[in-house]
Protein backbone atom coordinates (compact mmCIF):
# COMPACT_ATOMS: atom_id res chain seq x y z
CA UNK A 1 0.00 0.00 0.00
CA UNK A 2 2.43 2.29 0.66
CA UNK A 3 4.49 1.76 -2.81
CA UNK A 4 1.43 2.52 -4.27
CA UNK A 5 0.57 5.87 -2.54
CA UNK A 6 4.58 6.23 -3.22
CA UNK A 7 3.82 5.96 -6.93
CA UNK A 8 0.52 7.63 -7.00
CA UNK A 9 2.39 10.53 -5.15
CA UNK A 10 4.96 10.56 -8.01
CA UNK A 11 2.59 10.74 -10.98
CA UNK A 12 0.78 13.29 -9.91
CA UNK A 13 3.76 15.67 -8.78
CA UNK A 14 4.84 17.99 -11.62
CA UNK A 15 8.09 16.78 -12.77
CA UNK A 16 8.01 13.96 -10.89
CA UNK A 17 9.88 10.79 -12.09
CA UNK A 18 7.94 7.22 -12.93
CA UNK A 19 9.83 3.99 -13.78
CA UNK A 20 11.19 3.45 -16.90
CA UNK A 21 9.23 0.44 -17.91
CA UNK A 22 5.63 2.51 -16.82
CA UNK A 23 6.79 5.15 -18.87
CA UNK A 24 6.99 2.55 -21.49
CA UNK A 25 4.34 1.01 -21.27
CA UNK A 26 2.12 4.10 -21.37
CA UNK A 27 3.27 4.85 -24.73
CA UNK A 28 2.48 1.19 -25.78
CA UNK A 29 -1.31 1.90 -24.63
CA UNK A 30 -1.83 4.86 -26.37
CA UNK A 31 -0.29 3.31 -29.27
CA UNK A 32 -2.90 0.09 -29.17
CA UNK A 33 -5.79 2.58 -28.40
CA UNK A 34 -5.27 4.10 -31.81
CA UNK A 35 -4.00 1.33 -34.14
CA UNK A 36 -7.12 -0.65 -32.34
CA UNK A 37 -9.29 2.07 -33.01
CA UNK A 38 -7.79 2.36 -36.68
CA UNK A 39 -8.79 -1.11 -37.15
CA UNK A 40 -12.22 -0.66 -35.75
CA UNK A 41 -12.96 1.61 -37.72
CA UNK A 42 -11.61 0.01 -41.21
CA UNK A 43 -12.35 -3.39 -40.80
CA UNK A 44 -16.08 -2.56 -39.15
CA UNK A 45 -16.84 -0.92 -42.14
CA UNK A 46 -17.71 2.45 -40.10
CA UNK A 47 -15.30 4.50 -42.80
CA UNK A 48 -15.22 3.35 -46.71
CA UNK A 49 -12.01 1.89 -47.78
CA UNK A 50 -11.36 4.62 -50.34
CA UNK A 51 -10.70 6.77 -46.60
CA UNK A 52 -9.66 4.93 -44.48
CA UNK A 53 -7.71 1.69 -45.84
CA UNK A 54 -7.76 -1.88 -43.54
CA UNK A 55 -4.58 -2.31 -41.79
CA UNK A 56 -3.36 -5.43 -43.26
CA UNK A 57 -3.68 -2.99 -46.75
CA UNK A 58 -1.08 -0.76 -45.87
CA UNK A 59 1.16 -3.79 -44.60
CA UNK A 60 0.33 -5.89 -47.96
CA UNK A 61 1.18 -2.53 -50.05
CA UNK A 62 4.71 -1.94 -47.54
CA UNK A 63 5.78 -5.62 -48.84
CA UNK A 64 4.98 -5.50 -52.44
CA UNK A 65 7.30 -1.97 -52.27
CA UNK A 66 9.63 -3.36 -50.61
CA UNK A 67 9.83 -6.71 -52.20
CA UNK A 68 10.85 -4.87 -55.46
CA UNK A 69 13.15 -2.19 -54.21
CA UNK A 70 11.07 0.46 -55.14
CA UNK A 71 10.26 1.28 -51.01
CA UNK A 72 13.85 1.88 -50.36
CA UNK A 73 14.65 4.06 -53.34
CA UNK A 74 11.95 6.46 -52.15
CA UNK A 75 12.92 6.37 -48.69
CA UNK A 76 16.71 7.50 -49.16
CA UNK A 77 15.28 10.47 -51.90
CA UNK A 78 13.46 11.47 -49.16
CA UNK A 79 16.10 10.91 -46.36
CA UNK A 80 18.76 12.72 -48.34
CA UNK A 81 16.65 15.64 -48.80
CA UNK A 82 15.99 16.39 -45.69
CA UNK A 83 19.61 15.52 -43.98
CA UNK A 84 20.90 18.09 -46.72
CA UNK A 85 18.99 20.56 -46.43
CA UNK A 86 18.39 20.27 -42.52
CA UNK A 87 22.98 20.28 -42.28
CA UNK A 88 23.21 23.14 -44.81
CA UNK A 89 20.71 25.23 -42.38
CA UNK A 90 22.30 24.15 -39.43
CA UNK A 91 25.50 24.78 -40.46
CA UNK A 92 24.68 28.27 -41.07
CA UNK A 93 22.24 29.17 -38.52
CA UNK A 94 23.92 27.62 -34.75
CA UNK A 95 27.14 30.37 -35.67
CA UNK A 96 24.65 33.06 -37.10
CA UNK A 97 22.17 32.51 -34.41
CA UNK A 98 25.08 32.48 -31.70
CA UNK A 99 26.49 36.11 -32.96
CA UNK A 100 22.93 37.59 -32.88
CA UNK A 101 22.04 36.22 -29.79
CA UNK A 102 25.16 37.59 -28.53
CA UNK A 103 26.22 40.86 -30.45
CA UNK A 104 23.35 43.79 -30.33
CA UNK A 105 24.83 45.24 -33.59
CA UNK A 106 24.33 41.91 -35.14
CA UNK A 107 20.88 41.24 -33.43
CA UNK A 108 19.79 45.29 -34.42
CA UNK A 109 20.85 44.30 -38.45
CA UNK A 110 19.14 41.18 -38.98
CA UNK A 111 16.41 40.51 -36.59
CA UNK A 112 13.96 42.70 -38.62
CA UNK A 113 14.77 40.81 -42.26
CA UNK A 114 14.84 37.60 -40.11
CA UNK A 115 11.30 38.23 -38.45
CA UNK A 116 9.81 39.19 -41.61
CA UNK A 117 11.19 36.24 -43.98
CA UNK A 118 9.78 33.77 -41.33
CA UNK A 119 6.49 34.33 -41.59
CA UNK A 120 6.28 33.62 -45.71
CA UNK A 121 4.78 29.87 -46.24
CA UNK A 122 6.89 28.50 -47.83
CA UNK A 123 4.43 26.89 -50.10
CA UNK A 124 4.33 30.17 -52.26
CA UNK A 125 7.66 30.38 -52.67
CA UNK A 126 8.11 27.05 -54.52
CA UNK A 127 6.99 28.61 -57.64
CA UNK A 128 9.57 30.99 -57.17
CA UNK A 129 12.40 28.08 -56.31
CA UNK A 130 11.73 26.74 -59.81
CA UNK A 131 12.50 29.83 -61.27
CA UNK A 132 15.55 30.88 -59.41
CA UNK A 133 16.75 27.04 -59.48
CA UNK A 134 15.13 24.73 -61.60
CA UNK A 135 13.13 21.23 -60.54
CA UNK A 136 16.23 19.11 -59.31
CA UNK A 137 17.27 17.92 -56.03
CA UNK A 138 18.40 21.65 -55.31
CA UNK A 139 14.80 22.84 -55.49
CA UNK A 140 14.14 20.11 -53.03
CA UNK A 141 17.03 20.98 -50.59
CA UNK A 142 16.17 24.81 -50.72
CA UNK A 143 12.29 24.22 -49.28
CA UNK A 144 13.67 22.58 -46.53
CA UNK A 145 16.44 25.07 -45.98
CA UNK A 146 13.75 28.11 -45.99
CA UNK A 147 11.48 25.73 -44.18
CA UNK A 148 14.29 25.67 -41.17
CA UNK A 149 16.85 28.11 -41.77
CA UNK A 150 15.15 31.19 -39.69
CA UNK A 151 13.61 29.25 -37.18
CA UNK A 152 16.25 28.13 -35.94
CA UNK A 153 18.06 31.26 -36.05
CA UNK A 154 15.51 32.64 -34.12
CA UNK A 155 15.61 29.86 -31.65
CA UNK A 156 19.31 29.72 -31.03
CA UNK A 157 20.16 33.60 -30.67
CA UNK A 158 17.17 33.71 -28.00
CA UNK A 159 19.03 30.72 -26.28
CA UNK A 160 22.45 32.22 -26.50
CA UNK A 161 21.21 35.66 -25.22
CA UNK A 162 19.64 33.98 -22.16
CA UNK A 163 23.26 32.38 -21.19
CA UNK A 164 23.93 33.95 -17.50
CA UNK A 165 25.69 37.36 -17.75
CA UNK A 166 27.67 36.53 -14.20
CA UNK A 167 28.82 32.94 -16.06
CA UNK A 168 30.36 35.24 -19.07
CA UNK A 169 31.08 38.08 -16.46
CA UNK A 170 33.04 35.40 -14.47
CA UNK A 171 34.90 33.80 -17.61
CA UNK A 172 36.76 37.37 -18.62
CA UNK A 173 37.57 37.58 -14.23
CA UNK A 174 39.39 34.57 -15.08
CA UNK A 175 41.21 35.97 -17.76
CA UNK A 176 39.10 34.67 -21.08
CA UNK A 177 39.58 37.44 -23.96
CA UNK A 178 35.87 39.21 -25.24
CA UNK A 179 36.53 37.49 -28.58
CA UNK A 180 37.08 34.05 -26.94
CA UNK A 181 33.56 34.65 -24.91
CA UNK A 182 31.30 33.26 -27.40
CA UNK A 183 32.84 29.60 -28.34
CA UNK A 184 34.79 29.04 -25.06
CA UNK A 185 31.96 30.42 -22.69
CA UNK A 186 28.19 30.87 -24.36
CA UNK A 187 28.01 28.34 -26.62
CA UNK A 188 29.01 25.24 -24.35
CA UNK A 189 26.17 26.69 -22.28
CA UNK A 190 23.55 26.83 -24.87
CA UNK A 191 24.32 23.70 -26.44
CA UNK A 192 21.86 22.02 -24.72
CA UNK A 193 19.20 23.97 -25.98
CA UNK A 194 20.59 24.45 -29.49
CA UNK A 195 20.28 20.61 -29.61
CA UNK A 196 16.89 20.68 -28.50
CA UNK A 197 16.24 23.32 -31.13
CA UNK A 198 18.06 21.62 -33.89
CA UNK A 199 15.60 18.06 -32.56
CA UNK A 200 12.47 20.52 -32.88
CA UNK A 201 13.45 22.07 -35.98
CA UNK A 202 14.54 18.66 -37.63
CA UNK A 203 10.44 17.75 -36.88
CA UNK A 204 9.59 21.04 -38.57
CA UNK A 205 12.02 19.33 -42.29
CA UNK A 206 10.25 16.26 -42.23
CA UNK A 207 7.28 18.10 -42.06
CA UNK A 208 7.77 20.11 -45.54
CA UNK A 209 8.81 17.29 -47.85
CA UNK A 210 5.75 16.58 -49.23
CA UNK A 211 6.08 20.45 -50.05
CA UNK A 212 9.25 19.54 -50.79
CA UNK A 213 8.66 17.19 -53.57
CA UNK A 214 5.50 18.83 -54.44
CA UNK A 215 6.48 19.88 -58.06
CA UNK A 216 8.82 17.80 -60.94
CA UNK A 217 9.76 14.93 -58.22
CA UNK A 218 10.29 11.63 -59.52
CA UNK A 219 10.81 10.25 -56.03
CA UNK A 220 10.51 10.22 -52.53
CA UNK A 221 8.24 9.26 -49.70
CA UNK A 222 6.45 13.07 -50.48
CA UNK A 223 6.16 11.88 -54.42
CA UNK A 224 4.34 8.60 -54.05
CA UNK A 225 2.12 10.28 -51.56
CA UNK A 226 0.92 12.53 -54.53
CA UNK A 227 0.72 9.86 -57.35
CA UNK A 228 -1.08 7.65 -54.94
CA UNK A 229 -3.63 10.70 -54.25
CA UNK A 230 -4.33 11.14 -58.11
CA UNK A 231 -5.44 7.29 -58.10
CA UNK A 232 -6.96 6.89 -54.85
CA UNK A 233 -4.15 4.64 -53.34
CA UNK A 234 -5.47 5.20 -50.12
CA UNK A 235 -3.27 2.26 -48.42
CA UNK A 236 0.09 3.80 -50.16
CA UNK A 237 -1.04 7.41 -48.82
CA UNK A 238 -1.14 5.79 -45.79
CA UNK A 239 1.91 3.98 -45.79
CA UNK A 240 3.91 7.08 -46.74
CA UNK A 241 2.84 8.97 -44.18
CA UNK A 242 3.53 6.41 -41.60
CA UNK A 243 7.46 5.96 -43.12
CA UNK A 244 7.94 9.92 -42.96
CA UNK A 245 6.47 9.58 -39.27
CA UNK A 246 8.90 6.69 -38.18
CA UNK A 247 11.99 7.90 -39.62
CA UNK A 248 11.31 11.50 -38.15
CA UNK A 249 10.79 9.23 -34.50
CA UNK A 250 14.06 7.81 -35.51
CA UNK A 251 15.89 11.23 -35.86
CA UNK A 252 14.56 12.69 -32.51
CA UNK A 253 15.76 9.56 -30.96
CA UNK A 254 18.97 9.96 -32.34
CA UNK A 255 19.34 13.85 -31.40
CA UNK A 256 18.31 12.73 -27.58
CA UNK A 257 20.96 10.55 -27.47
CA UNK A 258 23.38 12.73 -28.85
CA UNK A 259 22.39 15.33 -26.16
CA UNK A 260 22.91 12.71 -23.69
CA UNK A 261 26.16 12.05 -25.28
CA UNK A 262 27.68 15.60 -26.00
CA UNK A 263 25.90 17.32 -23.09
CA UNK A 264 25.26 15.07 -20.32
CA UNK A 265 24.75 17.42 -17.37
CA UNK A 266 21.79 18.74 -19.30
CA UNK A 267 20.15 15.14 -20.04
Amino acid sequence: MPARRSLWHRLTTPYGDIPTGLAIAAGCVVWILVIGAWAIASYGKYVADMFLPVPDAVIARALKLAADGTLWVHIWASVKVVFLGFLISAAVAVPLGLYMGTFRIVQAALEPLVNFIRYLPVTSLVPLFILWIGIGIEQRVTVIIFGTFFQQLVMIADIASGVSRDLVNASYTLGTKRREAVWHVIFPAALPGILDTLRVTMGWAWTYLVVAELVAANSGLGFISLKAMRGFQVDTIFLAIALIGMLGLLTDLGFRLLKRWIAPWAA
